[in-house]
């Protein structure tokens, strides 16, 4: 049986050895760590597709999400969103959108080289060096985020998914337009603008297991739903009484960089359409940019209001999205 005497003097114990004594750091959080404290909403990856001039609006997108707190986990870009992406996460947007603020027709003008005998109209080395002022020596594996930019292999038609190396250069290939931007060479391939194989590349965020994929469509209000149109043939020239047959006026002619342009805006759209009802994201921004043409890169402070206002509008679907993957 245990003796309890409670008139039993208490003997102090030895204090340890101060080289011995351990420090357990207390269980309890302080007030500066509270705030850590809980589930935290999972992060988003952005799938940005490619639109020219209309590309500006992910600029908007990006700055309400960063606004409103909503994490970016990773981005797939493709044509200039492969551009604004890239600028973003290496922490180069302010420029990026300085840059698209102050242009004007005169200063576009400015930065095309024409090149003669090449794979497309514009050399794009001007460009190029713009870039190089803010973009020089930076690496895509060395960005805090995982970053792809999609391009198309001209040989193969290959998609290609570009990770590592030069962001300059994985850049350049993805907007390099056929017709209008040269083909850019890397690794023994010609690449070309994503936008031919994947204007919309949710497929690459899937991939990299990403569970919220948010997708920015630029060419969504742009055809409608894909109509098929009953049509009759004829003669216009026929069709005019004789001796009144006048020559077009020249309004309505369409130059070839027009006609290629507007021709790759089509294929643009039914590329994407096809590709996202087959691997639909968790969720589409659609900011209505029909109005601005594909080489209106002046008009970028209403593509960038555009985008960021779509995306204010779905800030509470993005939350709720969010909510149902958040542990409890």
């Amino acid at each position: 049986m245990l003796n309890w005497n409670m008139n039993r003097p208490i003997e102090p114990r030895m204090a340890a050895p101060r080289s011995t004594i351990e420090v357990t750091p207390p269980l309890i959080p302080t007030l500066g760590t509270m705030k850590h404290i809980g589930p935290q909403k999972p992060r988003i990856a952005l799938a940005l597709g490619g639109g020219a001039a209309r590309g500006w609006a992910h600029i908007g997108v990006l700055r309400a999400l960063d606004e409103a707190g909503v994490e970016v986990s990773m981005i797939a870009g493709t044509s200039i969103g492969a551009l604004v992406g890239g600028c973003y996460l290496a922490g180069r947007l302010d420029e990026l959108e300085t840059f698209a603020r102050s242009l004007t027709m005169r200063r576009i003008a400015g930065l095309l080289d024409f090149a003669i005998g090449g794979g497309g109209l514009f050399g794009g080395m001007r460009l190029n060096d713009r870039m190089q002022e803010h973009l020089v020596g930076i690496n895509i594996e060395d960005l805090d985020r995982t970053f792809v930019a999609v391009a198309a292999e001209l040989n193969t038609g290959h998609e290609v998914w570009i990770s590592k190396g030069s962001l300059i250069t994985g850049i350049r290939a993805s907007y390099a337009l056929p017709g209008i931007f040269e083909p850019v060479r890397c690794n023994n391939r010609t690449l070309l603008d994503g936008a031919l194989v994947n204007p919309v590349p949710v497929s690459v965020c899937r991939a990299h297991e990403q569970p919220l994929v948010v997708a920015v469509n630029l060419h969504y209000d742009l055809y409608g739903r894909s109509a098929v149109v009953k049509h009759t043939a004829s003669d216009p020239v026929s069709e005019e009484p004789a001796g009144k047959r006048q020559r077009k006026p020249r309004e309505s002619r369409l130059g070839m960089t027009a006609v290629m342009v507007q021709a790759f805006n089509i294929i643009q759209d039914r590329i994407s359409r096809a590709r996202l009802a087959g691997d639909p994201p968790d969720l589409s921004l659609h900011p209505r940019l029909a109005d601005i043409g594909l080489s209106e890169f002046h008009r970028a402070s209403e593509a960038i209001d555009r985008g960021y206002q779509e995306t204010v509008n779905k800030l509470g679907e993005i939350t709720r999205m969010q909510a149902t993957l958040t542990p409890l």
